[in-house]
């Protein structure tokens, strides 16, 4: 049996740290985009250098977009792409997954 080339693809993207979870957070991102002070803020265990090579990796396969103000200070911020953003909708039903057996491995080591 062949293994879809693009799945394992895909995976090989999302089987890299960190990369499925900035995509998740840029998409609960109420006006859809982030700044990296925002996101290491929040993703508390990414150091700064891994979270610029991992939005610089994002980038380069088309997931995220980086946009700088023409304004003084300049600003960047990041957000999905129309490619990302469908990804973020199919590890949606992976995150209720998360929620539900993370839930009851907890459950079953506190009780032990």
């Amino acid at each position: 049996m062949k293994i879809c080339p693009y799945l394992e693809s895909s995976f090989q993207i999302l089987g890299r740290k960190w990369n499925g979870l900035i995509i998740h957070y840029l998409s609960l991102c109420p006006d859809g985009r982030s700044h990296f002070s925002e996101m290491k803020r929040d993703i508390e265990e990414i150091t700064p250098r891994a979270l610029s090579l991992k939005l610089s990796e994002l980038g380069e396969h088309e997931l995220i977009v980086k946009k700088v103000s023409g304004e003084s200070p300049v600003v960047i911020s990041y957000e999905l792409t129309e490619k990302g953003r469908a990804l973020a909708t199919a590890l949606q039903p992976i995150q209720q997954w998360a929620l539900e057996y993370q839930k009851i491995n907890m459950e079953e080591s506190e009780s032990k």
